[in-house]
C-alpha cells in the first residue's frame, strides 16, 4: 500500500529536521507531506531541505485544517493510507509498524499511550481526567474500548482516507475527537494500539488549568454537536 506521512506544521524548526530522519531511518518507501500552517520560522525551507514535500498555507488554519489538506493530497495522489505524524517529536517512527500491522483490518488506528501495555506517559492530573473523560464518551459511541482519544498519532485507511479528505473537521479538537465520531457514522472500524510517546524535542506546550478545563469543556461540546449533526 501507498503510504503518506502527514505532519502539520507550525513554527517547528527546532524538531522538523530530527523528525523527519526519524521517519525516513524507520518507515521505507513512505511519502513525507509537511504542511506548513503559516509558520514564521524556517520549517518549511528545512523540510524541503531534508527531502519532504512541503505544502505551505499563508496563515494558521489550526491542526484539522492542515490534515484536511493532507488528506486532499493524499486522495489526489492515490494514496492508500495516511499515517498523522507530529512536527514537535513527541511521536516515534519506531512505533509504526504496529499501526501498520493493525491497519490491514482496521480503517483508522489510533497509537494509545494509555493502552494497557503502553509505557507510562505523564500529563497534568487535570488533562489525564479530560482524557479519560472523552475516552469514555467515544468508545461508547463507537461501541469499541478506546483509551486516548486525542492522540494525534493514527493511520487512515482506504476510504476513510477519501472521507476525511471531504469532511475532516477543521475546528479545535475536531481533528481527535470528532473525526472519530465521523468515522463511525460512516461505518468505519476503530482501534487503538499500545505505543510509546516522548516529550517534545522543542517549543513549549500550551498547558494550564484554565486551558485545560476549557479544552475539556469544549471537547465535551464538540462530541455533542457531532452526533447531532447529520
Amino acid at each position: 500500500m501507498a503510504l503518506l506521512v502527514v505532519i502539520p506544521a507550525l513554527n517547528e524548526a527546532g524538531s522538523i529536521e530530527l523528525v523527519i530522519a526519524d521517519i525516513k531511518r524507520n518507515i521505507l518507501n513512505a511519502t513525507i507531506l509537511v504542511v506548513d500552517d503559516g509558520s514564521t520560522d524556517m520549517t518549511a525551507e528545512i523540510a524541503r531541505k531534508c527531502g519532504a514535500i512541503v505544502v505551505s498555507i499563508p496563515f494558521n488554519v489550526g491542526v484539522g485544517g492542515a490534515l484536511r489538506v493532507g488528506f486532499k493530497y493524499a486522495e489526489r495522489n492515490k494514496f492508500d493510507q495516511v499515517l498523522q505524524f507530529d512536527a514537535d517529536g513527541q511521536h516515534l517512527a519506531k512505533e509504526v509498524a504496529s499501526l501498520l500491522d493493525a491497519g490491514t483490518n482496521n480503517q483508522i488506528v489510533i497509537g494509545s499511550r494509555f493502552a494497557s501495555s503502553a509505557k507510562v506517559y505523564r500529563a497534568s492530573a487535570l488533562r489525564r481526567i479530560a482524557m479519560r473523560w472523552l475516552a469514555f464518551i467515544i468508545s461508547a459511541i463507537c461501541k469499541t474500548k478506546l483509551t486516548d482519544v486525542t492522540s494525534g498519532f493514527r493511520l487512515t485507511s482506504g476510504a476513510a482516507v477519501e472521507l476525511f479528505a471531504r469532511e475532516y473537521p477543521v475546528e479545535y479538537l475536531g481533528d481527535t475527537v470528532e473525526s472519530l465520531v465521523i468515522a463511525h457514522k460512516a461505518g468505519f472500524s476503530i482501534t487503538e494500539v499500545p505505543i510509546e510517546m516522548k516529550e517534545r524535542l522543542a517549543g513549549v506546550p500550551s498547558q494550564n488549568i484554565f486551558k485545560s478545563t476549557w479544552y475539556l469543556l469544549r471537547a465535551t461540546l464538540v462530541v455533542f454537536l457531532s452526533l447531532i449533526h447529520k
